[in-house]
């Protein structure tokens, strides 16, 4: 018994392929069909991914085949899936804040590297540029935040959200701020264990009537402890930016730091590197650089781990007095350091672009036992 290719095309012609309006000929689906006297092969391309559809189209088409053309024929069928891809929707997942778009953590694996000035300063840059933009000051035994908006005497107000009591964030040059600080005199030391600490960091995140925001800003405090766990436990974030100085010392934590958001139970984008204090420059003589800390120290380090080079904001007088007296230094006109802060900020929210269109939302993480602890090899 000799089978005919045309004969098989005949009895395919009579069976229609699944969400087909055409026959399994016409419409394109079978791909290619092959005799080998009594034995047939039919390949077959389907738009339905159901496992449903798969057996539903081999059975017809053998039932075709045996019923049209021979009962005895041998037949194989081999399906194959080509489903549109769907369209990822940039939704936080997981243990979501309502109304809050983006939730971007700046850590640094090190103290003293000016992570919450590049917090402070990337939240007054967002809201000139029109977003609505919040901070929560996570770093719990080192708050900063209060006086670099000059909100240290303010206290969150108790507002009714849904028939809920909740904070209210207190609101400093359009930014909504939440911080321990606010909760604790000046000269009290924080004295708490991981879970009182973790606590806390929960109600002023799932307590708080932050409304509605495009950024919240996760200032952390230094490291991968403890605090770091619980963040990404209690919110799915969009993304990371991580702080250094140019210093070796710094760039070897701040490593770490990237690493940390890279590992396969945490897996949280890193939007890329600022490195802060790249140069000493003198206010009244602007061209003069002075590399205090080393050179292009976390512009190696950006290379090396195949992230983004943010920004190089230079160590100026001004941004330790904007600081210190409340008022962030990229509320600045046309200097050098609200420059950087521009480039920084532009920079970043590239990147947060090109992570909603080509990544899927990030889970809230879900640590089990040591999952997330072990150290990771990089």
């Amino acid at each position: 018994m000799k089978l005919e290719k045309q004969a098989i095309l005949n009895a395919l012609k009579t069976i229609s392929a699944p969400g087909e309006g055409e026959d399994m000929v016409t419409s394109g689906a079978v791909t290619n069909v092959v005799t080998f006297g009594d034995e047939v092969i039919v390949d077959i391309t389907i738009k339905n991914p159901s496992l449903q559809a798969k057996k539903k189209t081999e059975v017809e088409i053998m039932k075709a085949i045996h019923a049209e053309v021979h009962q005895k024929a041998q037949v194989k069928v081999n399906v194959r899936v080509d489903a549109p891809e769907k369209k990822q929707v940039n939704e936080i997942k997981g243990k979501p804040i309502p109304g809050i778009q983006n939730i971007i953590a700046v850590a640094s694996g090190k103290g003293g590297v000016g992570k919450s000035t590049i917090t402070a300063n990337l939240a007054v840059s967002l809201q000139k540029m029109g977003f609505k933009v919040g901070i929560l000051d996570a770093d719990i035994y080192g708050p900063s935040i209060p006086i670099m908006f000059d909100v240290q005497d303010e206290k969150p107000l108790s507002v009714k959200v849904d028939g809920k009591q909740k904070m209210k964030p207190v609101e400093s040059y359009g930014v909504k701020v939440l911080s321990i600080g606010f909760f604790t005199k000046p000269d009290q030391a924080v004295v708490w264990r991981g879970p009182m600490a973790s606590k806390a960091l929960n109600q002023m995140i799932f307590d708080a009537a932050w409304g509605e925001l495009d950024f919240l800003l996760v200032d952390l405090p230094p490291g991968t402890g403890d605090i770091h766990l619980s963040i990404v436990q209690a919110m799915p974030l969009t993304g990371a930016v991580v702080v250094s100085t140019p210093q070796n010392v710094a760039l070897a934590d701040a490593k770490k730091g990237v690493a940390m958001f890279q590992q396969e139970s945490i897996n949280v984008p890193v939007l890329g590197i600022v490195e802060n204090m790249a140069w000493f420059t003198p206010e009244e003589l602007p061209e003069n650089k002075y590399y205090i800390f080393g050179k292009e120290g976390a512009r190696n380090l950006a290379e090396d781990l195949g992230v983004r080079l943010l920004a190089q904001v230079p160590l100026v007088q001004s941004i330790r007095e904007a600081g210190d007296v409340g008022r962030p230094a990229a509320l600045q006109d046309d200097t050098i350091l609200s420059e950087a802060f521009e480039t920084m900020t532009r920079n970043s929210v590239e990147e947060l672009v090109k992570r909603n269109d080509n990544l899927p939302p990030t889970e809230a993480v879900k640590i089990t036992t040591m999952a997330g602890c072990a150290a990771v090899k990089k």
